[in-house]
């Protein structure tokens, strides 16, 4: 993703509260910082992503990374991110503990943009997350809004 002079907007949509601290920790450390948001039920993601009721000066995300589980619906996520035209050139990493192939096929089938197994350890899921923001937050470029 090309920088510009504001930082990348991370949007984490994860129900595991020290899943999400650990994430929203790997986007705030390093040479590219970027601010986060985290949220725990897929209800409360949709309204953000809609900038509905408190969330109605929402900044749109630059990267989302939702796990399937999350409170809710996770896939209903997904979905209604990726058939919105506002919305669907926005990248969304399935960051998710199923190794099911309905789950990974679905997943891609409605376009999500990558699909990750999130480890069971803490230092290995800090290793990926890393991995994931060098990749979206240093080498792609994304097109603008």
């Amino acid at each position: 993703m090309e920088q510009s002079s504001s930082q990348p907007f991370i949007l984490i949509l994860e129900d595991n509260p020290e899943q999400a601290v650990l994430i929203q920790n790997v986007f705030r450390e390093g040479a590219v910082t970027s601010r986060v948001k985290a949220i725990a039920e897929s209800t409360e993601a949709l309204n953000f992503i809609h900038r509905r009721g408190e969330y109605t000066q929402a900044q749109r995300p630059d990267l989302i990374l939702l796990n399937l589980r999350l409170k809710g619906c996770g896939r209903e996520v997904l979905e209604e991110l990726k058939s919105n035209a506002g919305l669907r050139r926005i990248p969304v990493i399935i960051l998710t503990d199923s190794d099911d192939e309905e789950d990974i096929f679905g997943s891609y089938l409605l376009q999500g943009n990558s699909y990750v197994i999130n480890p069971r350890n803490g230092d290995q899921l800090h290793q990926i997350v890393q991995r994931i923001k060098e990749f979206w937050l240093g080498i792609v470029t994304l097109p603008l809004e």
